[in-house]
């Protein structure tokens, strides 16, 4: 069975940077779209960014971190990462990494329809703070 496990969290300033790394054990990680969800406090789960399986040739992002934040993996170490710049104070949030298997499709999904996503991390946590 595919596990998952975030890290890279921790407190940073406004404009700051942290990567996250999202780390699968169990399974290859080739055939499965990843996407990251967040979850701030007294807020729902949000989607913002995902990628597709094999290659990862399409990533998708939620429009409050486009330009921003960065999504990539390296099937090599099964580990797939989001590059988080300029964060601010509304990024704070849980982090986490979910997984849907699907080695035929190029696309992927910020969304957990039907819960797609069946595979999740037990999340790590952001604070963007002064």
């Amino acid at each position: 069975q595919l596990q998952l496990k975030e890290s890279g969290g921790g407190l940073v300033s406004p404009g700051e940077s942290l990567r996250l790394s999202c780390v699968a054990s169990g399974l290859p990680l080739d055939d499965y779209r990843i996407a990251w969800f967040r979850q701030a406090p007294g807020k729902e789960r949000e989607g913002i960014s995902c990628i597709s399986s094999r290659s990862g040739i399409r990533t998708t992002y939620v429009d409050s971190v486009k330009g921003r934040f960065t999504i990539s993996r390296d099937n090599a170490k099964n580990t797939v990462y989001l590059q988080m710049n300029s964060l601010k104070p509304d990024d704070t949030a849980v982090y986490y990494c979910a997984a849907d298997y699907n080695p035929w499709s190029v696309y992927c999904h910020l969304e957990d329809r039907d819960g797609r996503y069946e595979n999740w991390g037990q999340g790590t946590q952001v604070i963007v703070s002064t």
